[in-house]
């Protein structure tokens, strides 16, 4: 700006005032929410819930809280067990209003802290009435839908208020929940009463509720997984229509193998009773989560009616049983908080969710949800995938452990070149590569289903958790088979070079590439509702010719293709896809029109690779460790 005139001279001469002025200092920080203690807090907190504004999706909730006159912080749920990072949606909590005898008693929100309510507890109150909502979503853009006019899916997280300073083992709470009339639910949750449309829930524990989510549906039905078991496992299955709950006796019985197969590698059961909550959906948000005595999974609705065509997918409630051991009983000694507003730490998931995406196969094979070709098919899927990944060029896998705090599963531009949660399936290849490693040096007698039982299996009947330390696995693998294990991990989770594909190899397979897509392949395809060139033009489609990702320095990527444009012509003619499959295998020229936006422009990609499909083949003179992985045990 120029100044001219008697004004300019005012601010010329004032200039050398100006700049001695003291520079801004930050405030004093506001006080500390109250650090949590282990001490029990005294009284029991009742819960209420009402899950009946099924068109409203509106959640209400009633609190009695048992205090003492004076400053007072609540605090609502914000890092999650399980999400492994700090997701709880406390935007959707409404109507806050907190009583004492009748009294309304105003609270602040923390200005640093938006999950922090404090407030002053009145002299001589004992009790304060508790009243909000949570605005549970109406669409899937605003998070992922939890009820519908069938069923309603409660995770207790979003509707308590919590004491700071204390443990949350040492909050004891007495929970009940409303429903619509006649709906059936699954839980975890003993019952003390039920009245009309209301149960009541025995005490428990703050953090034992958090960990006993609520299925409840119009239409359900509960099958026992262990008939005479040692404890009571029950799969509770909710659907959209009635139809759609009937399973086959194949079905049912490879839910049960799942639990047999479980007790041959574990060797151990870390529960009294457990309740596998199943969903079958379009209308309510899918979901696998795993608790230490329950799972919450969601899934396609055909899953029991069309199980051929559901294969993909299908190893869901194998990956969240599994994490009863591995998460909820041994679990990473970083991870673990005294409260849910303590921020985790994620350093270990390569073992939390890589090895448990691994059992989660292993025991679907084992058991009979996928066949041994359907997983072997899903492993070469996984494995051309990493192969792809060139963004290990630039971040180690053990970074990618920070995503549940830096990346919450948002849409991601670059995929492969952003490497987001790879702890879950590079990790699932790192143990494949254990397993075969062990198998190899063993010479066949011992494997990682030793270190499972070794490291999962101890204890048991014990329920409370065992922290673990990295540390503390290499010690287990060494004591299944000597080794420079340490190393072993370390080369695979700081390393920068290929992907971690010698499990396969050392189990008898290789990774190949043909014209057409396994069975399992297409099924993907169909179930993602996208067509796969990533192989052969480095891209996959949605829909009518929508990019839904390009691989990072692939073909397609060097032409300048992005996710989010859309193909709309073939070499001159309108995009269709088996038109663009002929091209590909013809090994001819490709022009493409492409749109971005309101702009047009023509893209030639260079690739004469033809159609290309990932599966695996057999090495010769090599023992098929990875079949005997994947038998079931005897």
């Amino acid at each position: 700006m120029r100044l001219a005139g008697i004004g300019a001279l005012i601010l010329m001469s004032a200039g050398v005032a100006l700049t001695q002025a003291p520079a801004p200092q930050p405030l004093a920080p506001a006080a500390p929410v109250p650090a949590a203690v282990d001490k029990p807090y005294p009284g029991t907190i009742t819960l209420s819930v009402d899950a009946t504004d099924l068109d409203r999706r509106i959640f209400t909730v009633r609190e009695t809280l048992p205090v003492t006159p004076g400053p007072l912080t609540l605090l609502f749920p914000q890092w999650l067990p399980g999400h492994h990072g700090p997701v709880g949606r406390v935007d959707f909590l409404a109507s806050l209003v907190i009583t004492a005898k009748g009294q309304r008693v105003e609270w602040q929100r923390d200005p640093a802290n938006g999950f922090a309510f404090r407030l002053d507890v009145p002299a001589g109150t004992d009790t304060l009435d508790i009243g909000f909502q949570f605005l549970s979503p109406t669409a899937g853009n605003q998070g992922r839908v939890t009820m519908s006019r069938e069923i309603v899916a409660l995770q207790w997280n979003t509707v308590v208020l919590y004491p700071a300073g204390h443990f949350v083992r040492g909050i004891n709470v007495a929970p009940s929940l409303r429903l619509p009339p006649e709906w059936t639910f699954g839980t975890a949750l003993e019952t003390a009463s039920s009245n009309g449309d209301v149960t009541t829930f025995k005490p428990i524990s703050l953090e034992d509720l958090v960990d006993s989510p609520v299925f409840a549906g119009r239409y359900g039905k509960k099958i026992d997984l262990d008939p005479n078991g040692r404890s009571r496992v029950t799969l509770n299955v909710f659907a959209d229509r009635p139809e759609l709950l009937e399973a086959k006796p194949e079905h049912i019985a490879a839910h049960r193998a799942v639990i047999r197969e479980a007790d041959k590698l574990f060797g151990a059961r870390h529960y009294d009773h457990y309740d596998m909550l199943l969903m079958l959906t379009d209308r309510v948000g899918g979901i696998g989560l795993e608790h230490h005595r329950s799972s919450e999974n969601g899934t396609d609705p055909e899953y029991f009616t069309s199980w051929d065509g559901h294969a993909p997918g299908r190893d869901l409630v194998a990956h969240e049983y599994t994490h009863s051991w591995n998460g909820k009983f041994r679990r990473p000694a970083d991870l673990w908080t005294a409260d849910y507003n303590v921020p985790m730490r994620d350093s270990l998931l390569w073992v939390y969710e890589g090895q448990t995406q691994y059992w989660g196969l292993v025991l679907a094979a084992r058991a009979g949800l996928l066949s041994r070709e359907q997983v072997r098919d899903a492993i070469a899927l996984t494995a051309a995938s990493y192969q792809a990944r060139v963004g290990r060029s630039w971040r180690a896998l053990q970074d990618t452990t920070n995503d549940p705090i830096i990346q919450q599963r948002r849409s991601e531009p670059w995929g492969s070149w952003q490497r987001g949660e790879d702890y879950y399936n590079e990790g699932m290849l790192i143990w494949l590569d254990a397993d075969t490693l062990i198998r190899d040096l063993s010479k066949g007698k011992k494997s990682l289903d030793d270190f499972a039982r070794g490291f999962f299996g101890i204890e048991d009947g014990r329920w409370s958790p065992v922290t673990y330390t990295f540390e503390n696995v290499v010690a287990a693998l060494n004591a299944v088979q000597p080794y420079d294990w340490a190393k072993f991990l370390r080369d695979r989770l700081d390393g920068h070079g290929d992907a971690p594909l010698d499990g396969l190899q050392r189990g008898g397979y290789k990774l190949a590439f043909a014209d057409t897509a396994t069975a399992y392949g297409k099924l993907v395809e169909t179930r993602g509702k996208i067509t796969d060139y990533n192989y052969s033009l480095g891209f996959s489609l949605r829909g009518e010719g929508e990019l839904a990702g390009v691989l990072w320095n692939g073909p397609a990527f060097k032409a300048g293709l992005a996710l989010g444009q859309r193909i709309v012509a073939v070499n001159g003619i309108a995009y269709d896809s088996a038109r663009l499959k002929e091209v590909i295998k013809a090994k001819a020229p490709i022009d493409l029109l492409v749109r971005a936006g309101d702009y047009y422009r023509t893209v030639k990609i260079e690739s004469d690779s033809g159609l290309r499909y990932p599966r695996l083949e057999r090495v010769k003179d090599v023992p098929s460790r990875l079949d005997d992985i994947l038998a079931p045990r005897k």
